[in-house]
């Protein structure tokens, strides 16, 4: 009656391959939450402060308010969009807030992020934003997560370490 269940645990969490860093290399130290979440507040505020301005009209028409919130909010994506990936990509993978708080972001294997994966790290972020809830959800996964990634660390293969 059916082919019976794969071997081994089906909740278990996925095992990732690991190499050892290459000889006299430590592996990089994964950066703790906490920092992980000041420093994201920081560039949080850093963006705010860039973005409110250019969104203060939204508060001043009523009639147009959906239209206006949708392009406000495509325009602060596009915005976060490119200081994050700006600053990460060619500031050796730190924001203000992850230089504040000594980070970094890295490929899993501990080798700078570059421009791309960087990208798709920040787009993911994005898009998980505009999603209703699954923005903190992203936020809430390295609570739980042995690497302590996000889920766009995940879609990017980035870690965030110690710098």
């Amino acid at each position: 009656m059916g082919t019976p269940p794969p071997p081994g645990n089906p909740y278990e969490e996925p095992r990732i391959p690991w190499t050892p860093p290459p000889f006299g290399q430590t592996a990089p130290r994964l950066a703790g939450r906490w920092r992980r979440l000041f420093a994201g507040i920081t560039d949080a505020v850093l963006v705010g402060l860039v973005t409110s301005p250019l969104t203060v009209d939204t508060l001043k028409v009523a009639s147009d308010m959906v239209l206006i919130s949708v392009r406000d909010g495509l325009l602060v994506g596009v915005i976060g969009f490119f200081y994050y990936w700006l600053l990460q990509s060619f500031w050796k993978g730190q924001t203000v807030g992850k230089r504040l708080f000594g980070m970094r972001v890295v490929r899993e294997n501990g080798e700078p992020a570059g421009p791309g994966p960087i990208a798709v790290r920040q787009a993911v972020e994005i898009v998980l934003c505009w999603v209703c809830c699954l923005g903190l959800v992203n936020l809430a996964w390295i609570l739980f997560d042995r690497r302590r990634q996000a889920l766009h660390d995940k879609a990017a293969g980035t870690l965030v370490v110690d710098a």
